[in-house]
């Protein structure tokens, strides 16, 4: 995968990209990434990428010249066309559809993603409207530009990509991965999100001053091991994202166990 960061402050990424499963995916070959400086596309002597809003109103806004100069850069053409060569343009903004998993995998899916990296009170509506064929939001919170949003979106994606993770099975079990996002061959000791959170990890020792080791995760019994596991995923669902019960695969079983957490029954 290629990916292309557009940004008026490339040296923002000089650290998140250096660390972690992104450098080992970059260093094995995996994701090519390249961040490109907004102000090398302008040409005035300032360098100028911001103006202000027409009808008035507080802060700047990033000028449309430099974006669909340097998005034209890439050869990308129309949005028709990098579409179908499965190129995405993404807008980083607070207006934004929120980004979540089953996002990500779509855009681990692409051979090619560029990130535009808002700035400002935000950028001129053309960009979103002309280049743009994605506009994402990492959450409903307002921060300072993309940069943050885009480093978030680059390790998200780049561990989905195949051989970037030590065991290609460790994806299958995070949270919010929802079950017709993986290849998943039946229930064992551990069991996919299902679009849940994680259920709780705990290692050696097993008594950590007097905190003891769940009994079950040392019987050996990996059929136990399994609803175990289930079912305090259920719980931390409950009672931190209830939200993400409304869309999460529940089988007959999950219904049971909410049922008997909850003393209510589900449909």
């Amino acid at each position: 995968m290629k990916v292309e960061i557009l940004t008026i402050f490339p040296d923002f990424f000089r650290g998140p990209l250096d660390y972690g499963i992104v450098s080992r995916a970059r260093q094995a070959g995996l994701v090519e990434i390249h961040v490109r400086d907004l102000r090398e596309f302008t040409h005035d002597r300032h360098r100028t990428v911001d103006d202000r809003p027409f009808g008035g109103g507080e802060g700047m806004v990033l000028k449309p010249e430099p974006l669909f100069e340097a998005v034209e850069s890439l050869g990308l053409g129309t949005v028709e066309e990098h579409t179908a060569r499965k190129e995405s343009v993404i807008l980083l903004s607070a207006q934004g559809k929120r980004f979540d998993q089953k996002e990500a995998g779509a855009l681990a899916a692409l051979e090619r993603i560029v990130l535009i990296c808002g700035r400002y009170e935000g950028v001129d509506e053309r960009v979103a409207e002309h280049i743009a064929d994605r506009e994402l939001s990492i959450g409903d919170y307002v921060l300072s530009g993309g940069e943050l949003g885009a480093a978030v979106i680059v390790d998200t994606v780049t561990r989905l990509l195949p051989g970037s993770l030590g065991n290609e099975a460790s994806s299958r079990q995070e949270s919010f991965t929802a079950v017709e996002q993986i290849d998943f061959d039946g229930p064992s000791s551990t069991c996919a999100s299902g679009g849940l959170l994680d259920y709780p990890h705990y290692t050696r020792p097993a008594n950590f001053r007097g905190m003891q080791v769940p009994e079950v995760l040392v019987s050996g019994n990996h059929d136990q091991i399994r609803r175990w596991r289930r079912k305090t995923a259920l719980q931390k669902t409950l009672r931190n994202r209830p939200d993400l019960l409304k869309d999460a695969a529940l089988s007959e079983e999950d219904k049971e166990i909410l049922a008997q957490i909850t003393g209510e029954a589900l449909d």
